[in-house]
């Protein structure tokens, strides 16, 4: 199973770098571990739990969200996928692909779906 969600926005008239840096910010006030790039056409962000509900969750995983497009009609992906050690350094070209997200395991599933469902709502209220 793939876990992965695209929120589809038009007419917002948005600052994407906005957006992201609210997010970032809130996954960080989370106590999430966070790296973000900016990309050309808007950026990807993942977020790693740190601690012991890491070490429970595999380790290698990370909450990615990927916000692209343009200020009135772009999408924000949220999923889970490898953690990426340095997400500066990463062809931006890989960080488009499904193989982004993995397969995850059922208690990772019922992590990820609690995670997306909060920060999914964060994101509806940022963009209005």
């Amino acid at each position: 199973m793939v876990s992965k969600k695209t929120l589809r926005f038009q007419n917002k008239n948005a600052d994407l770098n906005d957006i992201s840096q609210q997010i970032v910010r809130r996954l960080q006030d989370e106590r999430y571990a966070v790296q973000s790039k900016q990309l050309p056409d808007g950026s990807v962000i993942q977020a790693q739990k740190a601690g012991i509900l890491r070490d429970l969750i595999t380790a290698d995983r990370a909450f990615t969200i990927k916000i692209e497009g343009d200020p009135n009609n772009f999408t924000v992906t949220v999923g889970v996928g490898k953690f990426i050690q340095n997400i500066a350094v990463m062809a931006v070209e890989a960080l488009l692909l499904s193989e982004l997200f993995l397969a995850v395991d059922i208690p990772e599933m019922l992590w990820t779906e609690h995670v997306e469902k909060g920060i999914i709502k964060y994101i509806n209220t940022v963009v209005g």
